[in-house]
Parts: C-alpha cells; sequence; structure tokens
C-alpha cells in the first residue's frame, strides 16, 4: 500500500471519527436539566475549531411565565426548546434575556421576538451586535436593573469588561443562583476559549466584582461545559492570571 493511499485512508477515518464524535454528543440535540426549585439548564452544541462544544442557557418558572436567559446556540433547538417548556411546564416563554453579542447567547433572539417573546439586552449588547451584524433584542437595558416577574425578583450586574466588553451577569438572590454566562468559566476548562473579543488586563477585576458583591452563591452557571461546580469563579480567576502572566495583556 503507497503512502499516498495509507495517508488518504488514514484522513478518512480521521473525519468519520470526528462526525461521529460530534453526532454522539449532539445526538439529542438539547438537553434539559433540572437546577433547583423551578430552574432549569438547557445545552446546545456547536462545532468550535473542529470540536462539538456544548452551550449553556437556564430558563426559570413563573407564575407569569418563563424568563429565559440566553439563547440556544443551535438553531435548529429554538423551536423545540420552548415546545419542551411547553410540554414540560404548560407555560410559554415571556421574557427572554442575553448577556452578550456573540451568537452563542443571541442567536435566537429574532426568532424568539417573532413568536411574541419580550428580548432584551443591554445598550452595550445591542451596539455590538450592530458593528458585528448579529441578532438584536427588541428592548435595552441602559443600566443595571431588576426585573419582578411572578414570585421571583432577579437582578443583570455589568461586573466589568472581560470575555466581552459587554458580557453581564444575572443574580436570583432568593436561591442563590448566580448565572454568569461566558464571562465564567467551568472547573472543566482548560484554557478561555474563544479570546478574540476579551479584555484580558480587565477579566480578573470582573470576577473580582462578582465575587465581592455575591458571596456564596449555591450554583454558578457557567456559559460552557459542567456548571456543577461553584469553584468556577476562582478557576476563572486562576486561568485569567496564568494567562496574563504567560503573555501581558494587550486589550
Amino acid at each position: 500500500m503507497s503512502q499516498q493511499i495509507r495517508t488518504a485512508i488514514l484522513c478518512i477515518i480521521f473525519i468519520v471519527t470526528t462526525l461521529y464524535g460530534f453526532a454522539q454528543a449532539v445526538k439529542n440535540g438539547l438537553q434539559i436539566t433540572h437546577l433547583t426549585g423551578n430552574f432549569y439548564v438547557f445545552t446546545t452544541y456547536q462545532l468550535y475549531q473542529g470540536n462539538p462544544v456544548p452551550a449553556n442557557g437556564m430558563y426559570l418558572v413563573t407564575g407569569k411565565g418563563v424568563v429565559m436567559f440566553d439563547t440556544p446556540w443551535d438553531a435548529a433547538q429554538l423551536q423545540p426548546l420552548l415546545d419542551s417548556i411547553q410540554a414540560r411546564h404548560h407555560q410559554t416563554v415571556s421574557i427572554c434575556i442575553a448577556t452578550h453579542f456573540h451568537e452563542d447567547k443571541t442567536r435566537g433572539l429574532t426568532y424568539y421576538q417573532q413568536q411574541g417573546i419580550q428580548t432584551f439586552t443591554t445598550k452595550q449588547t445591542d451596539t455590538l451586535s450592530v458593528l458585528n451584524k448579529k441578532n438584536r433584542a427588541a428592548f435595552l437595558l441602559y443600566k443595571d436593573s431588576v426585573f419582578n416577574v411572578g414570585q421571583y425578583t432577579f437582578e443583570t450586574f455589568y461586573p466589568g469588561r472581560g470575555h466581552t466588553a459587554d458580557n453581564i451577569v444575572l443574580w436570583f438572590p432568593k436561591d442563590k443562583v448566580l448565572y454568569g454566562g461566558c464571562l465564567v468559566k467551568s472547573v472543566e476548562a482548560t484554557d478561555l476559549g474563544n479570546l478574540s473579543d476579551a479584555y484580558m488586563k480587565d477579566w480578573a477585576g470582573s470576577i473580582e466584582n462578582i465575587r465581592h458583591r455575591y458571596k456564596n452563591p449555591a450554583f454558578v452557571i457557567t456559559g460552557h461545559q459542567s456548571w456543577l461546580s461553584t469553584r468556577s469563579l476562582q478557576h476563572t480567576l486562576d486561568l485569567v492570571k496564568a494567562y496574563n502572566k504567560k503573555k501581558p495583556a494587550q486589550q
């Protein structure tokens, strides 16, 4: 067997194996996991640099409808998520809040607005969405805001730049749930992921701002990978400091 044929066969095996691995990871397309009380985490997948990457969002079931935090990354799961919520909870989504402009969080904003859902981002996110041709929300937040929906009160908080210039987090005081989005890295993460819009010199300070404001959260939901550990804030801080030590921040 010639070297060229052997190389071609290995390439085919690699491609098939990669595609099979991706298919296995996304075979269900949409995963919904109960967090606590009326909180649920949903996960969809997309390829990033050739590897299947899970993206987390969350929804909260209230007496006045379901509130969604970020949208599915996979456009094929936008309606299935709504259908799953309706089937499981016999309610519809009334509000959707995206935490920054990247499409793993904003992919479904236009579609959900068309379904009659009130969509929100910050003004800063909207500006970046326009510049980067991403989906936009119908309603804008001009400052940290408190929402009262049904029996729940929660707030948005902009801690500073990090993963992006516009990343926000959400805090649910009754259940001590911190929704960190992509600003907070999972303890599974070995690096900081997509840094194309990151502000490395600011990221650590933003994490410290979160830790100072929201002490001892019971749950910390990360933008990607596992969210089971509350050490994700410290882990993110460690990753940022290690990165900046090796490569001084340029932004």
